[in-house]
């Protein structure tokens, strides 16, 4: 199935995975809308990716977990770019800490912006979806979704609730031509993996190279991250497969780190 002339929404796409994302779906013929917190990196990571492709890109401010920011922030990508046919709910942060540490409130934060803001960006999208023939849900989630790892009580708590999201969403999306999907990276280089790297050598006890080879790669096949572009074009493929064969799966990206 062609992308072109298709509308994507990618949420904290002005970096990272979601960049990588945006730049494989418009070179694949998209137009895309890059939606971040920070609207001046949107607008111009959307510039260089419409420059670069050739196709529509715009740039918007989008607090996904702010219901009424969604709600207009999703309306607003259908006007200008005149439709909407696949969401990446990307958007995620990381804070590490042992539960008996956990701070209420970053527990909270955490939930609200990966399951919070997949759950109100997925309701905007699908009332749009269901009305005008279906499309593509892709939840940004991790090996996480699928396995724990110390520190991280919040992240996978939440990863984890991302399947059930999409599952429900397979299911209740099939009638009107939706498909849901999660894509589970494993440690991806970006950004928010380098500042784990001192958080996680600080609460336990080990170097920094130690962080890196034992608790992010050493399970790997081969001592390689995930690169960003492995992610993107997985969400490539399942945009463009052309039927609910696979609806409702998620699938692991990760040099061999969990295998299912």
């Amino acid at each position: 199935m062609s992308l072109n002339g298709k509308v994507a929404l990618i949420t904290g796409a002005a970096s990272g995975i979601g960049r990588n994302t945006a730049e494989v779906l418009a070179a694949a013929g998209a137009a895309v809308a890059i939606a971040d917190l920070d609207l001046a990196a949107a607008e111009r990571t959307a510039a260089e990716i419409g420059a670069a492709s050739g196709s529509r890109a715009v740039g918007l401010a989008m607090d996904v977990t702010d219901e009424a920011a969604v709600e207009a922030g999703t309306r607003a990508v259908i006007e200008t770019l005149g439709g909407l046919d696949i969401l990446v709910s990307n958007a995620g942060i990381q804070i590490v800490s042992p539960i008996e540490d956990y701070a209420f409130a970053d527990w909270k934060k955490m939930l609200a912006i990966h399951l919070d803001g997949a759950f109100l960006t997925t309701r905007a999208a699908v009332r749009h979806l269901y009305a005008h023939g279906g499309g593509t849900v892709i939840y940004m989630g991790s090996v996480h979704s699928h396995a724990a790892s110390p520190l991280k009580s919040a992240y996978v708590t939440a990863k984890h609730g991302l399947l059930g999201l999409a599952r429900v969403l397979a299911k209740e999306g099939a009638a009107h031509g939706v498909r849901a999907y999660v894509v589970c990276p494993g440690f991806v280089r970006t950004p928010l993996v380098d500042r784990q790297i001192p958080e996680q050598a600080r609460a336990l006890g080990i170097s920094e190279d130690e962080v890196v080879r034992r608790v992010m790669l050493g399970e790997t096949v081969d001592g390689e991250f995930t690169a960003v572009g492995d992610i993107g074009e997985t969400i490539r493929f399942l945009c463009e497969f052309p039927s609910t064969a696979l609806t409702g799966q998620s699938f692991i990206v990760s040099h061999g780190w969990h295998m299912q």
